[in-house]
């Protein structure tokens, strides 16, 4: 038996796979990623339409969830069934500023689950008897949800940080379910679903006769009302002046705190370095929340602090569930942590522990072929370039504990910071 552990080594030579990058004759970039040994691909198509581009709510949502519910010549249950013959797995979504449609499939039928997708994705009927049906499911789902002290306290955040006229402080209420029809449906997709604003990425054992199916299936032919759109419209954040923003619910075993403030975006040449700082703060087991207000305190099982992104700016956000009780003094160690972040250095061996967790996770998160395709996808939804993979490996390699304690001393702001507390009040 083994006494000593093995040596840590820095990681050297990681490299991710890049895709090869084709345009179709209909327009429509093909993205390959080879990779993997099984017979097995995923097939993923962006849609350039999402929540930011609806005119009302839920629009972006239902269109591209009922992509499944019925086309020119399959009802719902024939699409479903044809899908569990062949094996294959198909998840739609929908996101701010993009639709998805994943498609998990065995090589040998990959022939027919795309030809399935294809019709899906240029004939859907939006049948109105389907249409009922799913919209009832979710609004179940939604009613369920809306009781939970964690979606109302983010919901109260986005909206005191964004204002309710803004794209991601608007939420859908329970009558908007009742303004969805066919033919909001069909207005939303006659705009966005076209073969001018797709993108394409297959990912897996990809081989010559799979890319020859995807070209003939939906890149041959110009389909959909193809026409330019206009470029996504920043809308300007009226940020509430509160501060502390406090939301009943009076039989809550216990509150939800969502604290946030406006950072960076993804473009600021700070980012990459400010994500370490976060995650030294907030953003792993061994961060520093975690180390005080979990297992020293004891006041939560859990809490994590993290930038979220969105279109044209960041959001230093910090979350937890916790007794009623404890809320105040979990708020009080939170700005106190804060300040030790900007008052002292890192220690060395923290500092390590932090890049060996990231550097560790990143390998991790992009060894197979399905997660590459998550990376490259995520870099073309948020506008970056082919290096940014690279750019963050050296951020994270390089970074220095005076650099971190510069980044909290310009980035953390705790006046900017807004609490919202969900539970029942003490």
């Amino acid at each position: 038996m083994r006494s000593t552990p093995p040596p840590i080594r820095p990681m050297s030579g990681f490299e991710i796979l890049r895709p090869e990058r084709r345009k179709m004759k209909n327009g429509m970039p093909l993205n390959i990623i080879k990779a993997g040994s099984q017979e097995v691909v995923r097939l993923d198509i962006l849609v350039g339409g999402g929540q930011w581009h609806q005119t009302q709510a839920l629009q972006a949502l239902f269109t591209n969830r009922m992509l499944r519910e019925g086309t020119n010549s399959m009802t719902s249950a024939q699409i479903a069934e044809k899908l569990d013959y062949y094996g294959a797995w198909l998840e739609l979504s929908s996101a701010v500023n993009y639709g998805f449609i994943t498609l998990y499939s065995l090589n040998k039928y990959f022939p027919r689950t795309l030809a399935i997708i294809a019709e899906m994705l240029m004939c859907p009927t939006f049948p109105e008897k389907e249409l009922e049906v799913v919209v009832e499911t979710n609004r179940q789902q939604f009613l369920v949800n809306s009781t939970r002290v964690e979606v109302i306290a983010r919901k109260q955040l986005h909206r005191s940080l964004f204002g309710e006229q803004h794209p991601f402080g608007r939420f859908a209420v329970e009558k908007d379910y009742d303004r969805v029809t066919s033919d909001v449906l069909r207005e939303f997709y006659q705009k966005y679903y076209h073969s001018g604003n797709c993108s394409v990425y297959v990912s897996g054992k990809v081989t010559p006769e799979i890319v020859r199916c995807i070209e003939e299936g939906i890149g041959t032919a110009p389909w959909g009302d193809v026409r330019p759109l206009s470029p996504l419209q920043l809308v300007e954040p009226q940020t509430t002046t509160e501060k502390h923003v406090f939301v009943e619910k009076t039989d809550a075993l216990q509150s939800s705190l969502k604290m946030g403030g406006f950072m960076m975006d993804r473009a600021h040449p700070d980012f990459l370095k400010a994500r370490v700082m976060v995650t030294l703060f907030g953003g792993y087991f061994g961060s520093r929340l975690m180390s005080n207000i979990r297992e020293d305190k004891g006041y939560t099982y859990g809490i994590g602090a993290g930038i979220v992104n969105c279109p044209g700016s960041g959001v230093l956000a910090i979350t937890t569930e916790a007794d009623n009780h404890y809320i105040d003094a979990i708020i009080t160690e939170v700005y106190r942590e804060m300040d030790r972040m900007c008052n002292d250095l890192a220690p060395q061996e923290e500092l390590e522990m932090v890049k060996n967790y990231m550097l560790g996770d990143f390998c991790r998160s992009y060894e197979g072929p399905f997660s590459l395709s998550d990376a490259w996808i995520y870099t073309e939804t948020a506008g970056l370039d082919d290096e940014f993979f690279a750019r963050s490996l050296e951020a994270i390699r390089s970074i220095t504990s005076e650099e971190i304690r510069t980044l909290a001393q310009r980035y953390f702001c705790k006046e900017s910071l807004i609490e919202v507390v969900a539970g029942k009040k003490v």
